[in-house]
């Protein structure tokens, strides 16, 4: 690991003003005057112990005043601001009691000791986990490199990798916890160094390798997260939210569902259907959504959607075994709406 600066900004203005670039700029294309970003840490340290970042100056924001708050506004809904802890997200009553799915999600995500330290705002925002992005000595698309190692049908190590939209980067986003935040349509708020706002709906803040491969989001060197904001349900509203892993402890998720649904009776009004580590970003299924929306959740409609849901994966060499994963955890979260 290389020697850095530590600057430990005052405010959102004050550590806006330090950096000069994102982490996903300093992959694609390595400077020796990096300014970035740490809150929680714990992707970055990852990066920097890894050498695949030497940034110049670490900016912590993590100690920024009013950005580690958990606010309710009756009829509006809820802003998490982006320092505040996974922990305290899991252990607030009004999550558990309004917005099941978010706390499943959380509750789900890493360990007690890694929920303490990671921040919302980091969460959402960090790197995919794929074994040859995080090796300093693959370089793949992502890092200004020739090639997606995890395609190669002979000896990609793809197991864990996209089977929806898995084109030049088959790479699955981390963040479990997007795949809740997108079934409840939430907002990231981002602010720049001109001080100006914008509420960004969380579908439009990821950004997929057929747009860019050198990023996962939209942040620019001088944005921001300061929080995310989170429609207040109705009372005809339910959530369900599923992780399947390889392990019972702590693991990367094979796959993951979030489902919201406004219901009447067993008849969905409305509903969202979100899939985490099935694309190289959180994605919703309209199909699935389209086939539901009012009509009764019946176990042939739910085998239905999940059924429509997997229509356009396309399974690599080695998982396929995602394909009836994701159609019985969806079927699954489906099932605990009633």
């Amino acid at each position: 690991m290389n020697k850095f600066s530590w600057y430990e900004a005052k405010s959102v203005e004050d550590a806006l003003s330090q950096a000069n670039t994102t982490l996903s700029e300093e992959l694609f294309k390595p400077s020796d005057q990096a300014a970035i970003f740490k809150s929680g840490g714990i992707d970055i340290l990852d990066f920097l112990k890894e050498g695949l970042i030497s940034p110049k100056t670490i900016i912590n924001i993590r100690e920024i005043p009013g950005l580690d708050k958990i606010s309710h506004e009756h009829g509006v809904g809820m802003t998490i601001g982006a320092n505040v802890t996974l922990a305290d997200i899991e252990h607030d009553g009004e999550i558990q009691k309004n917005y099941p799915a978010l706390y499943q999600a959380v509750a789900h995500a890493a360990t007690p000791q890694l929920r303490n330290m990671s921040t919302l705002g980091g969460n959402i925002a960090q790197r995919n986990r794929c074994w040859y992005f995080r090796s300093v000595e693959h370089p793949c698309f992502r890092k200004n490199g020739d090639r997606c190692f995890a395609r190669h049908s002979q000896t990609g190590q793809n197991e864990g990798h996209a089977i929806i939209d898995n084109g030049s980067c088959v790479s699955v986003h981390a963040s479990s916890i997007s795949t809740a935040l997108l079934a409840l349509q939430a907002k990231v708020v981002i602010v720049n160094d001109k001080m100006e706002k914008k509420e960004v709906p969380i579908e439009d803040f990821f950004v997929s390798p057929a747009q860019d491969v050198s990023r996962e989001n939209i942040l620019q060197k001088k944005d921001l997260i300061t929080g995310i904001k989170i429609p207040t349900p109705t009372a005809n509203t339910k959530s369900y939210y599923i992780k399947q892993v390889a392990r019972e402890s702590y693991d990367w998720s094979l796959a993951d569902v979030a489902v919201v649904a406004e219901m009447k009776g067993n008849t969905c009004q409305s509903i969202t259907i979100a899939l985490g580590a099935a694309a190289p970003t959180p994605i919703r299924s309209y199909e699935a959504e389209a086939l539901l929306k009012g009509k009764q959740l019946s176990d042939q409609n739910i085998m239905k959607a999940a059924e429509k849901a997997m229509e356009v994966a396309r399974p690599l060499s080695k998982n396929g075994y995602k394909v009836p994963l994701f159609k019985s955890i969806i079927s699954r979260a489906l099932k605990g709406l009633a």
